[in-house]
């Protein structure tokens, strides 16, 4: 039996709940759980909530100004040393063809006590898709030992609980990764500030997952206050400042119903466009630009625009350089013209079509309306500004569709708020995320709660699904910071 510290309820709602769980352990019917925690040992408690994109979305590899919210659903760590060196997780969250237990030896992690390549480590885990899931987990080692030079000399026992749900777009991957990155940084003393802790997470999911996601979601879900919008311009993580979301205004998330996967196709290719769409900006204004052959990347000297698509202006675009841009093009047209893109996580493929005007674009536009949008909520918006604010993330939402991230169920649940209108209380909506489905954001007043079920209820008429609804907000993982569980 561990202690349950005098202030844990301060910290979230759901904390002492979670707490009681680990000590109800011994009482699970599974052997591997009811012995999983040596009960004369401390245990690191760690919690990071998932995160609805407000505004922003996939411009943030883009370097746009991004605004996100930490949803009040959360994943839990908690950590305990193990003498072992073996890292031993078990998730108590039960999901169709996920493996409960991952047990793995630090030995799969070093080659002649150096530690392996992140190609091999992210091969090592798609072997397996029922064990993929676990890369989010062991991945934060090998990230520690590869960037921080960490030695591990002890194993880790972690148990993971969640109830984040998977492939909406609200991004329970980044909330894994910072939930164990923090648990692991805590039981091993390892000092990381949270946005260095999120930037090493993005390298988890970048680098070990092979998901070619931006910052926003690590920085969200780990640098997060509840009830405020986190206002980050990625270039690369520059945390501007805390939004307070006025009383009277709500911000909901309606599940599609739709699974979303950052690490697909469509947001692959969207990403990997917006990159050919800079490397022909390069061309266009002169600049030299080196190539290096091994990686099939290129180098784009005195980039433009701190080498950042978002800072280029809407106006700059249209007057410069709209006209000069492909509606598409091939990889293999792109690659035999421009050798390479700048981006070191996206792969050109030379059989693939890539939508270069619409993904180029994107970013440009949606960093102006992000920065407009983040204008008007500090203003303790108007009816007139809401309605602004609203258009602004009807405007986002077309945006994706234009770049092949919409979804048909997304689109039906933002038509559905536009039905609503203000007169029910709701202003806009949006696809979130890297699109092609996953979750709708909505804004709206705090008393349109009907209107939202109303929404609900509509949507499971016409398509057989009933929306989960995201409501409130909770502390990110610095916020919650750690628990340590002591034995009575």
């Amino acid at each position: 039996m561990h202690q349950i510290p005098h202030h844990i309820s301060q910290l979230s709602e759901d904390a002492v709940p979670f707490v009681k769980k680990i000590n109800a352990l011994r009482n699970h019917p599974r052997s591997q759980v009811r012995d999983f925690f040596d009960p004369g040992e401390s245990i690191f408690v760690t919690r990071a909530p998932g995160r609805l994109d407000v505004m922003g979305g996939i411009a943030d590899y883009s370097g746009s100004l991004v605004l996100e919210l930490p949803i009040s659903e959360a994943i839990f760590a908690a950590l305990q040393l193990d003498s072992s060196r073996t890292i031993t997780v078990i998730t108590l969250s039960e999901h169709v063809g996920h493996e409960m237990l991952f047990q793995m030896p630090f030995e799969q992690f070093e080659d002649d006590g150096r530690p392996v390549s992140y190609e091999l480590a992210r091969r090592t885990f798609n072997q397996c898709p029922s064990r993929a899931w676990a890369a989010y987990v062991a991945g934060v080692f090998l990230v520690l030992m590869r960037e921080r030079g960490v030695v591990f000399e002890k194993g880790a026992r972690i148990l993971i609980d969640s109830n984040v749900p998977e492939g909406k777009g609200v991004s329970s991957s980044a909330a894994l990764e910072v939930a164990t990155m923090s648990a692991v940084a805590a039981g091993f003393e390892i000092l990381l500030d949270s946005v260095e802790l999120a930037s090493l997470c993005q390298k988890v999911e970048n680098l070990v997952v092979g998901a070619p996601c931006g910052i926003m979601d690590q920085i969200t879900v780990s640098c997060g206050e509840r009830g405020h919008l986190l206002a980050l311009l990625c270039q690369p993580a520059n945390l501007i400042n805390m939004i307070s979301i006025p009383g009277n205004l709500e911000v909901w998330g309606l599940d599609s119903g739709v699974r979303h996967s950052v690490s697909g196709n469509p947001y692959g290719d969207v990403r990997a466009a917006a990159f050919m769409g800079y490397r022909m900006i390069a061309e266009i204004d002169g600049l030299s630009v080196s190539e290096n052959a091994t990686e099939g990347s290129v180098r784009v000297e005195d980039q433009p625009r701190r080498g950042y698509l978002a800072n280029v202006s809407p106006e700059e675009f249209e007057n410069s350089y709209a006209n000069h841009l492909p509606e598409r093009m091939s990889g293999a047209e792109f690659l035999s013209r421009y050798k390479g893109i700048t981006d070191p996580v996206s792969r050109i493929d030379p059989g693939r079509d890539y939508s270069v005007k619409a993904s180029t674009a994107h970013p440009i536009f949606e960093n102006s309306r992000v920065r407009r949008f983040s204008d008007l909520m500090a203003q303790r918006p108007s009816s007139d500004r809401l309605e602004l604010m609203g258009e602004l993330m009807y405007q986002s939402h077309a945006s994706y569709s234009a770049c092949g991230l919409g979804s048909e169920a997304t689109d039906l649940l933002v038509e559905l708020v536009r039905e609503a209108g203000s007169r029910r209380g709701l202003y806009g909506a949006r696809i979130t995320g890297g699109g092609s489905g996953g979750t709708v954001a909505v804004l709206g007043e705090c008393e349109a709660v009907a209107a939202i079920n109303g929404i609900v209820e509509r949507y499971e008429q016409k398509t057989g699904y009933r929306p989960y609804v995201f409501s409130g907000s909770s502390p990110g993982s610095a916020a919650f910071g750690v628990l340590k569980l002591t034995p009575e």
